[in-house]
């Protein structure tokens, strides 16, 4: 399966009810070649409207954090556990999560990654429990370097805070520029 193949099937998509609130369903964009993933939550307001992740301001947080690892948006692919924006930004759901994470299996296994950096806690849950790892708190477990086994090769799982959480805490913001400028070093010397 390719990814417009993919996206097809997300377009189609009426497994719960966020396909009635969208404007544009937001599957993901970037490299697959550089085998580094970035998985978020959910679209918010500015990703409905373009079908594009993190293009409001959590996505120029983002920019900054993934320039602090010696990254560009050209070389990771992005896209959110949940692919259609749940209404005026709420969390999403478990029935949506389990509705959409077939979806993000799929872009798992196009992709194959040899970095995984989830992006706030909804899905870094998500892939602990894929990993059979103990759940923690984002607070606990962000930027720690976990090195999992999987059918294609070893993977290097980093938890780290949604860039929106550093628009409204200083503090989070500070730990997540160390955070990313750790992660570039060691992606500096292993990858």
């Amino acid at each position: 399966m390719e990814l417009d193949d993919l996206k097809s099937m997300v377009l189609k998509c009426r497994k719960c009810p966020l396909y009635k609130f969208r404007t544009n369903p937001v599957i993901g964009f970037g490299s697959i070649d550089k085998g580094i993933m970035l998985v978020g939550e959910a679209p918010g307001k500015k990703e409905d409207e373009t079908g594009l992740p993190f293009v409001g301001r959590a996505g120029k947080v983002l920019d900054e954090l993934l320039s602090k690892a010696g990254l560009k948006r050209e070389d990771v692919y992005i896209t959110n556990i949940v692919k259609c924006r749940p209404p005026n930004n709420r969390d999403p759901t478990e029935e949506e999560i389990n509705a959409c994470k077939g979806y993000l299996d799929i872009q798992f296994n196009i992709i194959k990654p040899k970095v995984l950096i989830t992006l706030g806690r909804y899905s870094m849950e998500h892939f602990q429990k894929k990993f059979n790892l103990p759940k923690e708190s984002i607070s606990r477990c962000h930027g720690v370097h976990y090195k999992i086994t999987t059918l294609y090769s070893n993977l290097l799982f980093v938890p780290m805070y949604h860039p929106a959480a550093s628009l409204y805490s200083k503090l989070i913001k500070k730990r997540s520029i160390r955070d990313w400028e750790e992660l570039g070093n060691v992606l500096a010397m292993e990858y």
